[in-house]
């Protein structure tokens, strides 16, 4: 008959129970046997109190305290005189003593997996004296382990990985479960495993849990994971144990085991012949089912006639075939290009070599399209040469350029401007025939590098450029000249022959053979007495003295003519002149003055005692300056001079104002000054018959009548004024306004002259004189009478 669980549990407290009191039975017996102890004050033999292990069952679940054990001592005749005491771990809270009985009961539940055993101590007493009976003895009581724990994975959930394509049994990982029932005591804690979910791909060994490959040529490709569900049980498997579960999650790890193969037997590109070099042609790719570095693969072109034309290379990040090309392309010499190109696996599995080789072959055709291209020069640079002398119109030379297309439209030439701006050269837009517009000079450019375009008649856009260097050959077109400008000079006390200067020439050609000048004195200077000409014949020539005695008072400066000539063909010459200084110098015949002026001025002055003389002069020209100003303005008169006064004071404006107010500009204090005397002048062309004599002085006039009288006897003082000029002169004294108090003012009244001069001549001189004639005039048709 089969036993479940609860009736099992329940067969296992019963055994228990049984053996916890044969045990106390077997306690007592030996205590019997024990040897007599001896309390204080009897004599009596010692007894061993000797205690055997309790042990209890966890987790009790009853109601009642549960019963663990009995302690007894022979000196108890059970009349109460004995008292039994326990202490140790757990006692009173979860142990407890029946002092009377000695009768021991657990309070609490037990867990043997938080403590598996008690150590206590029990001791019997004199309930009167309350002294042992018994010596204190140590006892343990064992928690008795039943099934109530099941396995855990405590490292789960589990990842691992296998190769694919791995041989049956091949170890993928170990799982572990733990039990915490206790291992030594029946089958609680024997664990076994199997596996729930994951056949029938992997299996798990029952005692070790070693999950192994269960079928072969499990293919990564195909399914690359998967998951098992593994489960350990204790009770070594048996019906009633406890279980656990965790999972395993298993990768199949990729292996080279699939060959790249082309998706396409071959491929056709199309490119452009004005594709430039290492520009991308194509790209193509083998598909590889591996990953990572199984799919890693190399190109290479292993045939065809483009072999120096492309090249291929590998993308790394893609692993894709890259083509580039390695040389210009030319749809006129070659249209299309056949390559055949080889894809292989870089690490090859020696395991998978049976499933073929680990490469493949396909076939890329690059059609070549032809472009419109630019005319192309015969020769990249053209070098020509031409003389300086060249007459406007000279050939120098000729370029070709063609059509490079099949249709070969014809070239037109010109010259790039931007390299020619001075516009020496022309070129014929046919022929490319390159001529002189205008005169060379070497010595200005010896090198003209000039750019040549060339168009197709029928796309001016298409442009073709040539490069010309042209090079001037020199013709002997410049005269020698001296090589610097010389300060040459000559001490007063030179002996004859002595040189004072060394002189070269220069010259702007440049012969192959390079310079040779000759020097000499010109003709009417070869006979000179003062100096004379050595040629050195090595283009230096040396001048001499003939004569000493040089003096600056006769002559500080002399002009030497020398003529050069150059060894050109045919030859050329100059003239240079050489000025020679006379100098005063010292023992060394170092120069210390050469200005004859020196010699003018009086022996034993020096320069600062001329400078010392010519201050005192200026001193004395400025202090008589000073005197004369002074005395001249001590002569003027403290009085005002009426003409300066009022002229020069009294601002005239064009415009009219409001009065009174704009009187500010005007020195009024002068037309105050009425008691100022006034001398009587005449004018210079006519003789006064009216003199003023005296005025009356104005007191206590208001001002506007002092004004009119002041300025009526102005106008009859500039009637009779010998200093005024001989025609009417408008003195403006004040102004036309509003609310003014000096009313009119005008000088027109001057007509009112006592002159017996005549003016009646003044009509006869036409109409620009017709106003005078009409203010001097006495004739019936004066205008002002």
């Amino acid at each position: 008959m089969k036993l479940g669980k609860v009736e099992f549990c329940h067969f296992l407290q019963i055994l228990a129970l049984f053996l916890c009191l044969s045990g106390i039975n077997q306690a007592e017996l030996s205590r019997s046997r024990s040897k007599p102890y001896f309390q204080s004050g009897r004599t009596r033999t010692k007894r061993s109190w000797v205690w055997n292990q309790f042990f209890v069952l966890e987790e009790y679940m009853g109601t009642d305290p549960l019963y663990v054990g009995k302690l007894h001592s022979d000196v108890d005749k059970g009349d109460g005189s004995i008292k039994y005491i326990l202490s140790g771990e757990g006692a009173s809270s979860i142990f407890i003593i029946d002092e009377n009985t000695g009768d021991i009961h657990a309070t609490k539940r037990l867990d043997r997996e938080e403590q598996a055993y008690y150590t206590l101590r029990a001791q019997a007493l004199d309930r009167l004296t309350n002294k042992p009976v018994e010596p204190e003895s140590e006892f343990v009581i064992k928690i008795q382990d039943i099934n109530d724990n099941e396995p855990k994975f405590l490292d789960g959930p589990y990842t691992a990985g296998v190769p694919e394509m791995s041989p049956v049994g091949t170890s993928v990982v170990q799982v572990t479960a733990t039990d915490a029932d206790d291992p030594t005591y029946g089958n609680s804690a024997r664990v076994v495993y199997s596996i729930l979910q994951g056949q029938p791909y992997f299996s798990v060994e029952p005692k070790t849990g070693v999950i192994k490959t269960a079928l072969p040529n499990m293919d990564r490709e195909a399914k690359d994971q998967y998951l098992l569900v593994i489960q350990a049980k204790d009770m070594v498997g048996q019906n009633g144990g406890l279980s656990g579960t965790t999972s395993v999650t298993v990768t199949l790890t990729d292996v080279n085991d699939n060959p790249p193969r082309f998706p396409r037997r071959s491929y056709q590109y199309n490119v452009p012949e004005s594709l430039p070099v290492a520009s991308v042609v194509a790209r193509i790719k083998a598909a590889d089912a591996d990953v990572g570095a199984n799919a890693e693969m190399e190109y290479k072109i292993v045939d065809g006639d483009g072999l120096g034309v492309f090249k291929i290379s590998v993308d790394k990040d893609t692993q894709e075939g890259i083509i580039t090309i390695q040389k210009e392309l030319d749809f006129e010499a070659k249209t299309s290009y056949t390559l055949r190109i080889e894809a292989a696996n870089m690490h090859v599995d020696p395991r998978f070599l049976s499933l073929g080789p680990f490469s493949d072959m396909t076939t890329v055709k690059i059609i070549v399209e032809d472009v419109d291209e630019p005319p192309v020069f015969t020769s990249r640079l053209y070098s020509m040469v031409v003389s300086e002398a060249a007459k406007v119109g000279t050939i120098i030379g000729t370029v070709a350029a063609h059509d490079p297309d099949a249709s070969n439209s014809p070239v037109r030439y010109s010259i790039d401007r931007n390299t020619d701006l001075e516009r020496y050269f022309n070129i014929d837009a046919s022929s490319g025939v390159i001529t002189t517009a205008k005169s060379l000079d070497r010595e200005t450019n010896a090198v003209h590098n000039i750019t040549v375009l060339a168009m197709e008649s029928q796309n001016p856009a298409q442009v073709g450029r040539g490069y010309v260097a042209i090079t001037i050959l020199d013709i002997n077109d410049n005269a020698p000249e001296f090589a610097m400008e010389y300060e040459t000079t000559v001490c007063e006390n030179a002996q004859p022959g002595q040189v004072i200067q060394k002189i070269s020439a220069i010259d702007k050609d440049d012969p192959p053979n390079g310079h040779q000048f000759y020097f000499s004195l010109t003709a009417e200077a070869a006979n000179n007495h003062n100096f004379t000409l050595q040629d050195n014949k090595d283009n230096t020539a040396t001048i001499l003295t003939r004569r000493n005695g040089f003096r600056r008072q006769e002559q500080s400066v002399f002009y030497l003519p020398i003529f050069i000539v150059d060894s050109g063909s045919p030859s050329l010459s100059s003239t240079n002149t050489l000025t020679i200084r006379v100098c005063d110098c010292d023992a060394d015949g170092v120069a210390q003055t050469c200005n004859a002026e020196a010699y003018i001025l009086p022996a034993g002055l020096s320069t600062g005692a001329l400078i010392a003389i010519l201050a005192c002069v200026l001193t004395l020209l400025v202090l008589v300056l000073l005197i004369v100003t002074m005395r001249r303005r001590k002569k003027e008169p403290l009085i005002f001079d009426e003409e300066r006064d009022i002229r020069e004071n009294i601002v005239r404006y064009d415009d009219e104002g409001g009065g009174e107010e704009d009187t500010e500009a005007f020195d009024m204090a002068a037309l105050r000054n009425l008691n100022v005397i006034r001398d009587t002048k005449t004018r210079r062309d006519v003789t006064p018959e009216i003199q003023f004599l005296s005025r009356p002085t104005f007191k206590s006039i208001p001002d506007n009548v002092i004004f009119r009288e002041f300025i009526w006897e102005r106008l009859k003082e500039a009637d009779v004024d010998p200093c005024a000029p001989p025609y009417d002169s408008l003195q403006t004294y004040a102004f036309e306004g509003n609310g003014s108090v000096a009313e009119s003012l005008s000088s027109l009244d001057s007509i009112s002259s006592n002159s017996d001069q005549n003016y009646d001549y003044l009509s006869d001189w036409g109409p620009r004189f017709k106003r005078l004639a009409d203010m001097y005039g006495t004739g019936p048709d004066c205008l002002y009478s």
